[in-house]
């Protein structure tokens, strides 16, 4: 089934015609209508739908979806057959529409109508506007699973907070305490739908252009280019995802691979309904090719093929994977919800569930002793099947203890999904808006799926639990959080600033005239020998006060003049960004304070020319 979803101001239609040899009958009430704030849903019913009361139900919760998200005072079904070349018969085409309709009028919390099916009608629409006003939606009755509907008619999901002390609340009733606000803010987004909306540019969107991430304007929406800092930034953030996946205390293998998989393989189809019209699809020689939602499909296809024992169990697998989704144009946010992006995709492979909770510990561990390095903190979503909420609550309450703050569960009963538990971190931004930035969960059905085995003891074969998981999140959204941080610092008054270990400048030297060339080029030689990061800004025909304000509006932690007393003396003049006076201080002594920041963090050399007077005016300085 295609559909195609309006959030409509106005909306009115007027039957004209036949468009089929045996319309349904035509009623006054069906011959036209109208409507205000509705949501208009096109539909075209494909062969391969039914009426079956799960796959019906399904339909019908997909819809009240969007309902939610507009916030619209009614439903309008259209029957449209131009979105599918794949339609039904008539018929069927009918009845299907019909069990959507009587199914969306028994759970509607709005009003339900329809226009009649096989006729050609006029209409009118006026369309809000806003991000979220114009939707599609692709399903599949292959998107049910009977476990899931067979829940679902059960009950529906459901959110509770769950403190350190093991208290449950309702999330909607929950009696916030001071020093909460990140929570109720969570809570406010998740359960309530609330979101600050419109209005204020982030301030972080400066900050990213200052440092070259930008959309891509002769490309498709969504889609971002690097400039050189940019670049290097990029390049650091994956090499440091690398170095943490490598503290977990398991092995963990690095690899490459495509990022086209061909439709029609089982596992590939199977994994990819489960997220349907975010999939980017093309043409091949001879299949329909996906792009990769994450690097899930080439390490789950790479790692069947190795022989493991219990005995290589977890074992780990990342790669910085460009990944595809095809996110709805007004909900693209630069440098955090992108069409393309780089996502450090580590899968670690565990014996069982109970293995996973084990590895899941460390892993907890160092999600949050990342964000907490950055003066940030997590608020966490934890969604979970009801069967592993029953069965694991204590496992949950053992993560708010090591959290040292309440959590916020969504319960669900039935299991839509691959996973057992999925864990979405998020910071709070500057514009008081919870955004997710890592992630892990428990996947149960895809190791079986793709045929990912190992032997246990006895020779048996088994099918390993699979840990997904992003601990810093994609690069593109960890340098969003480094960003939004120095937002809320210069918020507060404060200098805006990087960690000196992704700052694409680390120190620059700017001597006063060309007679002090020779000994700035001293000072980045020793520097560079340690492998810190320097330039010289040797632009002499600008001024002093220039070359330092430029150094000091592209966040150079270090700033170094030279001139004829640093010559004679040694002595350096040092400009430390933060701080109110230059500092003097020798070259070791430079040389050990930036050392002492950048331990334990990756470095790279330079994505462009050492010497400014190289770089075309146009390029970051």
């Amino acid at each position: 089934m295609r559909l195609l979803f309006i959030h409509a101001e106005d909306f009115s239609y007027q039957v004209r015609d036949k468009a089929v040899e045996n319309p349904e009958p035509l009623t006054p009430e069906l011959e036209k209508g109208s409507a205000r704030n509705a949501l208009v849903v096109f539909m075209s019913v494909e062969e391969n739908d039914t009426e079956d009361p799960n796959y019906v139900d399904y339909v019908a919760d997909e819809i009240l979806d969007v309902l939610n998200k507009v916030k619209a005072s009614q439903i309008v079904l259209y029957p449209y057959a131009h979105l599918s070349p794949n339609l039904a018969k008539p018929g069927k085409a009918l009845s299907v529409l019909l069990a959507v309709y009587n199914r969306l009028r028994e759970k509607s919390p709005v009003p339900v109508s329809r226009a009649p099916f096989g006729y050609y009608k006029a209409f009118d629409i006026k369309c809000y506007g806003h991000p979220l006003s114009e939707l599609s939606k692709s399903l599949s009755p292959n998107m049910v699973s009977a476990q899931a509907v067979q829940q679902q008619v059960v009950s529906r999901d459901y959110y509770v907070i769950l403190t350190p002390s093991g208290e449950e609340y309702d999330a909607t009733k929950y009696p916030f305490k001071p020093g909460e606000d990140d929570l109720k803010a969570l809570v406010e987004k998740e359960v309530l739908k609330r979101e600050l909306e419109g209005g204020k540019e982030p301030r972080y969107i400066d900050y990213c252009r200052k440092f070259g991430f930008e959309w891509e304007p002769m490309s498709d929406v969504g889609h971002m280019r690097y400039g050189p800092a940019a670049t290097l930034m990029m390049e650091l953030v994956e090499d440091y995802a690398w170095r943490l996946a490598n503290e977990l205390g398991i092995p963990v293998f690095k690899i490459r691979g495509t990022n086209m998989f061909r439709r029609g393989e089982r596992a590939i189809d199977e994994h990819a309904r489960l997220f349907n019209e975010r999939m980017y699809t093309i043409e091949g020689d001879k299949d329909e090719l996906i792009m990769r939602y994450a690097a899930c499909f080439q390490q789950f296809a790479m790692i069947r093929d190795w022989v493991l024992s219990y005995r290589d169990i977890p074992i780990g697998m990342l790669e910085v994977a460009d990944s595809y989704r095809y996110e709805q144009p007004g909900e693209t946010v630069l440098c955090f919800r992108l069409r393309r992006f780089y996502m450090p995709d580590l899968h670690i492979f565990t014996r069982d569930l109970k293995n996973a909770m084990e590895v899941a510990l460390k892993l907890h561990e160092v999600i949050f002793r990342e964000i907490r390095k950055l003066g940030r903190d997590y608020v966490s979503l934890y969604n979970v099947t009801k069967q592993f909420y029953d069965e694991h609550r204590d496992y949950l309450i053992e993560l708010a203890k090591r959290e040292g703050k309440p959590i916020l569960v969504r319960v669900m009963p039935e299991q839509k999904y691959y996973w057992v538990l999925n864990v979405e971190f998020h910071i709070v931004d500057e514009l008081r808006r919870p955004r997710e930035i890592a992630t892990f969960q428990f996947d149960v059905g895809n190791a079986q799926r793709f045929g990912i085995k190992y032997r246990d003891e006895n020779g048996e074969v088994k099918y390993p639990v699979i840990i997904h998981t992003a601990i810093i999140g994609s690069v593109e959204r960890y340098i969003y959080a480094l960003l939004d941080t120095a937002a809320i610092a210069e918020s507060r008054g404060e200098v805006p600033r990087l960690p000196t270990w992704v700052s694409p400048v680390q120190v620059r030297v700017i001597p006063i005239s060309k007679e002090h060339l020779a000994f700035a080029n001293d000072i980045a030689s020793k520097l560079e020998d340690r492998m810190i990061r320097v330039d010289i800004d040797d632009r002499f025909d600008e001024t002093l006060a220039k070359r330092v304000r430029d150094a000091e509006t592209f966040w150079v932690p270090y700033i170094v003049v030279v001139g004829d007393r640093e010559v004679k003396t040694g002595k350096l003049s040092v400009r430390v960004r933060g701080t109110q006076k230059p500092i003097d201080m020798g070259v070791d002594e430079l040389i050990s304070r930036v050392e002492e920041e950048i331990k334990g963090y990756p470095r790279r050399p330079f994505t462009m020319p050492k010497y400014l007077s190289m770089r075309p005016a146009s390029i970051i300085t």
